[in-house]
Formats: structure tokens, C-alpha cells, sequence
């Protein structure tokens, strides 16, 4: 049985770190064979990925499956494909991702931690993620972290009595074909990617996920934090099906790698 890797316990022991990601996140659910129904075929019987996203009962997309990141780049920094630049940042928080950038700090990132990734992050880390799709409720079960989402449909908003957390709480809606998530409730302590992009409990994370085929989904994200980011800023990611997988446990237990990272350790 091959073991999956915790990416965790190596991202910033290394500069190369996209590099080591990079080779090693197609290992993520490759052994574990669980067949993936309706998958729509070519003559030849091949997978056609290309072919129409299927749709639930009631008429919506169904984004049901089990998806992976489309690429690298955006664990190390979620703004890869932005300007020098175009990443407004308050004058403290450009100070701070400037000191981060020589790595000494990657002991205070929270995956090094066993602490959640936070959203959108999560997203955009190796391990696989799946999606259940009901009318009236959405959960995402994430291999990284054992972390788990609910995006809820029934019109409920966050109340004051919900306690901060690294995910937040989310709502979401249809706009035509797009599910937009709106989330909030965050703790304040998730970074947004490996160059250390601080957040607050201000941030605001609007995600508008489309299935753009059977295959593909885009995320266009939107990261509202005016106690970190001078105004709302926007970054756009991939992901693809992952065929006859499903995620499993990724326990994150004993970093041994710990205490050759830089930085205040948290634990």
C-alpha cells in the first residue's frame, strides 16, 4: 500500500518546497481503487472528461465527486498569478509577509502545526476533497487536515453566537449555474498560502465555484480583510475530478520536522 505524504511537515523546510509538491501530489489517492459512477465515456471507452457536468434532481449543477488541486503554484503563494503588487496589503501585513519570506518563520505556519489550513487554502493543497451535494445543504470532506466543511442552502445567516473557527461558517446560493459560498466566523490565525498572507477574524472569503464540464471546476475567489488588505482582492483556481478515488484519513500526529522550521512553535 503506498503512504501519502503530509505535505504539513515539509512545505517551507525548503525554497524548492513547489518543486517537492509539485512530483509528489499525484501520489495522493492513487492506491485506493473505488470505482466513480455515471463517468461518461468516448467511443474508444476512454473517461470523456469534457463531456457535459451533470446535473442534481432539482435542476443545479451536481459538483458531487472527489477533486484535487489543478496545480502547485497556488499552495506556495494563492496570488501566483497576479502583478508584483496587485496584492493590496495594509502597510503592517506587506512588513510582516516581507519577514516571513526567508522562511525562518515556517514553524509558525499552521499546517506545520496540525492545525487547519483555513479556506480558501485548503482548497488548493494536494490531498483530494469531496463533495456531497444535497438541495438544501453542501458538505466538503477534506483529506488534508481530516477537515470538514458545511456550506448551507436553507437561507440561514451567521449568528453572534458562532464561535470563530479556521474554517468559518458558510452559506451559500445559485447564481444561475455558479454556487456562491459566502464565509465568515474565522479565527484570525490561517494563513492564506506559504508565503505567510496573514488573515484577521474580519476576513471574508467569497468562493464562486462553477463546473465548467464533467471534469473541471473553477473557483474564482474573492478575499475581503480590511483589517489586513487596504480593499477585496480576487485570485481564480482549478481543480479536476479525481476518477475511482475516494479520500481517506490524514492524521497529522508527531511532526518530527518541526523543530527544524524557523519560527515561535505554537506547540
Amino acid at each position: 500500500m503506498k503512504t501519502r505524504l503530509n505535505p504539513g511537515s515539509v512545505l517551507g523546510i525548503l525554497s524548492s518546497v513547489a518543486i517537492l509538491v509539485l512530483i509528489c501530489a499525484p501520489v495522493y489517492g492513487q492506491w485506493m481503487k473505488v470505482p466513480t459512477g455515471g463517468i461518461p465515456r468516448g467511443p474508444d471507452g476512454k473517461p470523456n472528461l469534457s463531456a457535459p457536468a451533470p446535473r442534481s434532481p432539482d435542476g443545479h449543477p451536481d459538483l458531487s465527486g472527489v477533486w484535487e488541486s489543478g496545480g502547485a503554484k497556488y499552495i506556495l503563494d494563492i496570488a501566483a498569478d497576479l502583478k508584483p503588487g496587485d496584492v493590496p496589503f495594509q502597510p503592517w501585513a506587506k512588513a510582516l509577509v516581507d519577514q516571513r519570506a526567508d522562511g525562518s518563520h515556517s514553524g509558525e505556519d499552521p499546517p506545520a502545526n496540525c492545525l487547519p489550513r483555513g479556506v480558501p487554502r485548503i482548497n488548493a493543497s494536494p490531498p483530494p476533497w469531496k463533495v456531497i451535494q444535497k438541495s438544501d445543504v453542501i458538505a466538503i470532506l477534506y483529506e488534508s487536515d481530516n477537515a470538514w466543511r458545511q456550506i448551507f442552502l436553507d437561507g440561514r445567516e451567521l449568528g453572534n453566537d458562532f464561535p470563530p473557527t479556521f474554517l468559518g461558517y458558510s452559506t451559500g446560493k445559485w447564481d444561475g449555474d455558479t454556487l456562491v459560498v459566502d464565509t465568515r466566523g474565522f479565527n484570525g490565525k490561517t494563513w492564506l498560502d506559504q508565503t505567510g498572507k496573514p488573515t484577521s477574524d474580519a476576513l471574508h472569503v467569497t468562493e464562486r465555484f462553477r463546473r465548467t464540464d464533467f471534469g473541471h471546476m473553477e473557483i474564482q475567489i474573492t478575499i475581503d480583510d480590511p483589517k489586513v488588505y487596504t480593499k477585496p482582492w480576487q485570485v481564480k483556481e482549478q481543480v479536476r475530478l479525481m476518477l475511482n478515488s475516494d479520500v481517506i484519513e490524514a492524521a497529522c500526529e508527531n511532526n518530527l520536522d518541526l523543530k527544524h522550521l524557523g519560527g515561535k512553535f505554537s506547540r
